[in-house]
């Protein structure tokens, strides 16, 4: 049957308490709060005592959102019906939440408050004849009851009731009020703020416009209809304020919470609980005008700000809200974050990919075996060319000498001859040789061998060296050949060589040319 009841409530039918859901009523009733003359005090004192006894205060107006928004709740139209299971899911997360954010020292049942809740809220909802439990009567009285800033929760129910461009939306608003104001109605105050036809357009009569600046305008001079909420805020702010001063009428010793001081009787000052059930004393009267005050500040405080007041030193009075700007901030353009994740998942499958194919390729017995003929094959053609490299310097070497061997014979030759005239074959030699010795940088490959080699191999980057040996080997046979003649014409002294040597002077190009070609 219960369960039915339920079903039915989710799909808007009329709700209905149980014998349970007056159990926080009886609870509020043992408080003796209707014993408060002031129909705004009252209803503030109320308000706070079930705020308090479902353990809301210690829920920030964020934590809502959040839970709201989890809940799938900003997907669904306003004056959508909810179910009461629904309903309670989303105070029992509130709760939960609530229970891991506390201090190991201060514990609360997150059950019990979500029963006393959700059977406050369904009672509120039948304070009015067919009316159904709807997404916009739980976000109003859940941002109603909820603790956080005032300025905090009015912005939540601005963009509630506010279209794209920032404007308040006439219709929402009144339908937003007619819920936040079955909660002064389920505590017996419907006479004094219940909902009129008339309530949305008296909070705003001279504006046509209203913007979110406008719509904070509550926190200051709020509305008839809406005088309790900020007086809500206030009695949660001072609740923990001590005055050191004794009460005019109760004597008490110092007083908690706010105090009352008369304009026209001297020193005459009330706690919060005699002014608010109207007791006097002496010639003092309910009827005098008093001054509320939220704090305490000492004479000698009080003396610096008159100074101050004085000197124009006294800073001028903060707004009762920020400013905000009056266009909505646009949100973020969503359209092409589903195209840029759609790309980098398939990037990254891409790549994951070719992760597993470099792990089966090396894994591959064939694609092993090549690699490592192919690196024994790398190994070789190393070694085979540092044995070149060895066997060409060798030959320079050799080559080497043999110039040094050419140079003593052309010194003995000329030693005979007249120094005035030397050798035509040895200037054409020398000449030839001479520009070529400085026209490009010894080259690398060269290096360790000596200036006479350099020299004869001083050529440009593109000559190959079997060329040049042979252009080397035939200059050195024409200088060979008139040295020859030179010493046989001139003198019969002979220099004892060996065989081999005498075999290369006769015949040098023969000689580099089999050494080359082997």
């Amino acid at each position: 049957m219960e369960e039915g009841a339920q079903r039915e409530r989710g799909r808007g039918a009329p709700v209905t308490a149980g014998a349970e859901g007056r159990r926080i009523f009886m609870e509020l009733g043992e408080q003796n709060l209707d014993a408060i003359c002031l129909s705004t005090y009252r209803t503030a004192c109320k308000l706070r005592f079930i705020q308090k006894r479902c353990n809301l205060h210690l829920i920030d107006i964020y934590h809502v959102i959040e839970a709201v928004r989890d809940a799938g709740l900003n997907a669904v139209e306003l004056n959508a019906g909810i179910s009461v299971t629904r309903l309670e899911n989303l105070v029992s997360s509130l709760f939960n939440q609530l229970s891991k954010r506390l201090p190991t020292t201060h514990t609360i049942d997150p059950l019990q408050s979500t029963v006393l809740l959700v059977e406050f809220i369904l009672a509120a909802v039948e304070s009015e004849p067919d009316s159904r439990l709807t997404v916009l009567s739980v976000k109003a009285m859940l941002a109603v009851l909820c603790g956080g800033k005032l300025v905090d929760k009015l912005r939540y129910m601005f963009s509630q009731v506010s279209d794209s461009g920032g404007v308040l939306v006439q219709s929402k608003f009144d339908a937003f009020l007619r819920e936040a104001l079955k909660l002064p109605t389920a505590l017996h105050e419907g006479p004094s703020f219940g909902y009129t036809h008339t309530s949305a357009r008296s909070c705003f009569p001279q504006q046509k416009r209203v913007m979110l600046n406008m719509f904070l305008d509550i926190v200051s001079d709020p509305p008839q209809c809406l005088v309790w909420l900020p007086l809500l805020h206030r009695l949660a702010n001072v609740e923990h304020v001590y005055h050191p001063v004794s009460c005019s009428y109760c004597r008490g010793n110092g007083m908690t919470g706010f105090r009352y001081r008369c304009l026209r009787c001297r020193g005459y000052q009330l706690c919060q609980n005699c002014f608010w059930r109207g007791n006097a004393s002496g010639s003092h009267s309910s009827q005098h005008q008093m001054k509320e005050h939220s704090t305490w500040k000492s004479p000698a405080t009080k003396l610096g700000r008159a100074l101050s007041r004085t000197l124009g030193c006294m800073s001028s009075r903060e707004p009762p809200h920020p400013i905000y700007p009056e266009e909505p901030e646009r949100t973020l353009n969503l359209a092409n974050i589903v195209e840029i994740l759609a790309e980098i998942k398939r990037l990254r499958t891409e790549h994951e990919a070719a992760c597993q194919l470099s792990h089966q390729g090396s894994t591959n017995p064939n694609l092993l075996a090549e690699l490592r003929l192919l690196r024994q094959r790398k190994d070789e053609l190393e070694q085979r060319m540092s044995s070149l490299q060895e066997s060409r310097r060798e030959l320079m070497v050799q080559l080497e000498g043999l110039m040094k061997l050419l140079k003593v014979t052309q010194a003995a030759g000329s030693s005979h001859a007249s120094p005035s005239r030397p050798s035509p074959s040895s200037v054409r030699s020398v000449g030839a040789a001479s520009p070529h010795a400085y026209m490009y940088p010894p080259q690398d490959s060269l290096a360790g061998v000596g200036g006479d080699v350099r020299e004869a191999f001083a050529q440009g980057p593109r000559r190959n060296l079997r060329n040049d040996l042979l252009v080397a080997a035939d200059s050195i046979t024409n200088t060979v050949s008139s040295l020859v003649k030179e010493l046989h014409s001139g003198t019969d002294r002979r220099h004892t060589q060996d065989k081999k040597n005498w075999k290369v002077l006769n015949n040098p190009k023969t000689y580099f040319f089999n050494l080359f070609s082997t």
